[in-house]
Order: C-alpha cells, then structure tokens, then sequence
C-alpha cells in the first residue's frame, strides 16, 4: 500500500478551525481525522497543498462534467473577465443561455437563471406553491434540495449523518411531508388523507437520488409519479441539480422520457461555475417577478462570467454529445465492472449501484434501494474503504450518502490505477 502524508494539510486545518466555524465552509467537505487542502486540480486529478496528486471521482459533487480546469472554459472566462464581472443589468449572453436551455430540456419553455442549487429549489417551491394556490409539498426520504428550513427533512448529503434540526421553524417543516422514494402506494395514501388532498402544492423528486448513495428509480416509479400529479393538480419539481446534463444533455427527463412541470440544474451547468436556473412550462414560470407576484432576486443572477462558463459548457456538450456520453458511461461501466469481480471474488456483501457517469458501493449484502436501505448499511467499512483508497491517490466523497462521479477526462489509466485501488482497499476492509 501506498503511504502518503498530509502534514500540511494538517496544520492548514489547524488554522482553519480558529477562524472557520468547523475549520471547513461546508460540512460534507470535512472527514476525520482532517480534511486534505487542495492547491489545484487540472482534468481528472487534485493536487494537494502535500504535493499529492489524486485521482479524483468526487469532481465538486459532480460539477466537473468536462473535467476540472478545462481550457475551453477557461478562455472563455478569462475572455470575459477582461470585459468586466458584474454589470447588474441584462446581457445578451443571458438570453443566449436561456434561448440555448429551452431547446435541449423537455420542459422548458421559460428559464430564470439563479446561482445556487439551493436557490433554485426554494424559488421552484415557491412558485409551485404560488402557481396552485397550495401550501404542502412532498419530498423524499434521503433527498438532498439545499439547506433550507422545509426541506432538512430526513434530507440526504452532509444532513443525512446528524439530526441537524436546530434553528429550523418548525412551522416551516410542518408544511412538509416526507415519504420513502420507490414506493409508489405511500405516496398515493399521503394524498388521499381529507388533511391532504386540496393542499399539496408540489412534488420535488431527484428522479435519480444522488445525495444517499446513489439510488435508482425502480421501473416505472417515475412514470406513476407523473401520473398521480397530472391526476391531483400538483406540481412535478425534478430536482436535477445533480442529474442534469450530466446524465444526458437533457438531464434525467431526457434520460427517462418523463417531462416535470418544472425542473432546477446547477453544477454540470457551468462545469463548476456558481450558476443555477429554473426551467418550467410557460403559464407556471411567469408568476416570477417582475411579470408575476413570486418575488425572486439576486445581484448575482445572470453574471458574465457563470454565463459565459455556461454557454461554452453547453456548446461542448451539444456539438459533442454522441460522444462525450457513451465514452463516459463505458468508462463507468467498465470500472464498475471490475470492482464487481472484485466482489464477487472475495465473496463480499457489498453492493454497487451504477447509472450513467455515477457509481456508488455499499456494505450490503441486499438491495439499496431508498434511505432506509442506505442508513443500514456498514458505514464504519466504507469509511476504511475511503481512507484506504485515499492512502492509494484515490479521491472519492467521504461518505457513503454521496456519489462517486466520472468525467470525460477520466482516461484507461485513472480507471486502471483505480481498479488496483479497491481491489487493495476491499481486501484490508475484509481483513479488519
């Protein structure tokens, strides 16, 4: 086994945490016994403050689609930073984007470009509830939509590993109604209660959930989803902040044939650029002001320089798209493959969920199939695995409610050097 250290990174942390709340921005990027510091990522690879370089399947929780670092965006950012960053008043680049975003996802015929995955969540159920007249929305155990107050609820990510409940308005969390995903009668009983049945305003479902594991919709889970809100008036959010363009250059509605009422992408957008949107049918989005009364605003929306990473992401992948996603999704099968042998080989009770670019492993001997399935899992061996992988340059988010992601750039050789990392990671795991 490989031994590298992160003494550096070591006593950056130590820093951090006297003036970060944590020693970290955001929680899911911590690990014990310290998180590693990164100095500079290029393709498929990090290169740590240490001097390490790993190969890296977290990719900024999927955002890096097109690799990190990549040239083409890059010129293009660079082009527009020399032009300024932030006007405040409307480009024709926005309008290049949105123009550009309602040809190549199914259900757009209006977009509103935001920042945050978080943001466009939370103005789509706002509109939902504006657009209905409704107040309830239903969500799923383990899905991840951002960290605000009505939907923490058994949420997935970083939430998913403590009862992270204070300072949320428990009026707020009453509006919510979470069920179990891939099953389609708890959903049907939820909507049928008296208490129900005229209040639910909305449906937001990741249509693959992506932020516990991976877990996939079971065979038409997500057609009778669309059913049962054509047949009650509720709206159908799909939350492809982690799907979109990255599953397919329409996203998962693309990839499954399903059209939402609205639908909210970030990260593959801008390749890891701060940019989101909110993409809906016409008669729904105008409700957004200054057309409608649902007040949604940001000095940020729209800026050049999230747009332009946009438009040249988007160019990418549109003139690219019959090869830039069968190469990535046989790259992922391929590896996915190999740590199958491994498994069966060893004879392990693992499990491994794979769609797409997107993998995640399991110590499960049954099906993973929704949060409950997830949380039974053996945690403490995947966080062995995690650091065994890492001690072999290997880079994977640092827990078992998040995927692993595969990027274009990702080559035989990432896969190869990977494919000897589990086999050495699942054997001490076996051995402990």
């Amino acid at each position: 086994m490989t031994n590298i250290a992160f003494n550096k990174s070591r006593d950056l942390f130590e820093r951090a945490r006297k003036v970060i709340p944590g020693g970290v921005n955001s929680p899911v990027r911590y690990f014990k016994p310290y998180p590693f510091f990164v100095e500079s990522a290029n393709g498929s690879k990090l290169f740590t403050n240490d001097g390490n370089v790993l190969i890296d399947y977290c990719l900024g929780y999927g955002s890096a689609f097109l690799g990190h670092a990549n040239p083409k965006i890059g010129a293009e950012v660079k082009h527009q930073i020399d032009k300024g960053n932030l006007f405040c008043t409307p480009t024709e680049k926005e309008i290049q984007l949105a123009e550009t975003c309602t040809k190549i996802i199914p259900c757009a015929e209006m977009v509103r470009i935001t920042n945050t995955g978080a943001e466009a969540t939370m103005h789509a159920i706002r509109l939902a509830r504006a657009f209905t007249n409704k107040t309830k929305l239903i969500k799923f155990e383990g899905g991840y939509h951002g960290a605000f107050d009505y939907v923490l609820n058994k949420a997935g990510s970083g939430a998913a590993t403590k009862d992270y409940t204070d300072g949320i308005l428990t009026e707020s969390a009453s509006k919510t109604i979470t069920v179990p995903f891939n099953d389609i009668e708890s959903i049907e009983t939820i909507i049928s209660k008296e208490e129900n049945r005229d209040d639910i305003a909305c449906i937001i479902v990741e249509p693959v959930l992506a932020n516990t594991g991976l877990i996939l919709p079971e065979k038409e889970y997500l057609n009778n989803l669309r059913s049962i809100t054509k047949e009650n008036n509720i709206i159908l959010i799909f939350d492809e902040v982690v799907t979109g363009f990255r599953l397919a250059l329409g996203g998962a509605s693309e990839f499954f044939g399903i059209k939402p009422d609205i639908a909210t992408f970030a990260k593959a957008l801008g390749n890891g650029y701060p940019i989101s949107l909110i993409a809906g049918k016409r008669e729904i989005m105008s409700g957004f002001a200054p057309s409608g009364l649902v007040y949604q605003a940001s000095t940020f929306a729209g800026n050049p320089i999230s747009v332009a990473a946009a438009l040249k992401t988007l160019e990418i992948l549109i003139n690219e798209k019959n090869t830039i996603y069968p190469k990535v999704a046989i790259t992922c099968d391929k590896l996915v493959a190999a740590i199958k042998d491994i498994i069966h080989d060893k004879r392990l009770d693992v499990t491994l969920n794979s769609i797409g670019s997107m993998f995640q492993l399991f110590f499960s001997s049954i099906p993973v199939r929704d949060y409950d399935s997830v949380k039974s899992t053996n945690i403490q061996s995947f966080n062995k695995l995690f650091k065994v992988l890492l001690e072999e340059n290997i880079f994977i988010p640092p827990s078992p409610f998040e995927t692993c992601f595969i990027s274009t750039l990702h080559n035989e050789e990432d896969i190869e050097k990977t494919i000897d990392a589990y086999e050495t990671a699942l054997s001490m795991v076996m051995k402990s």
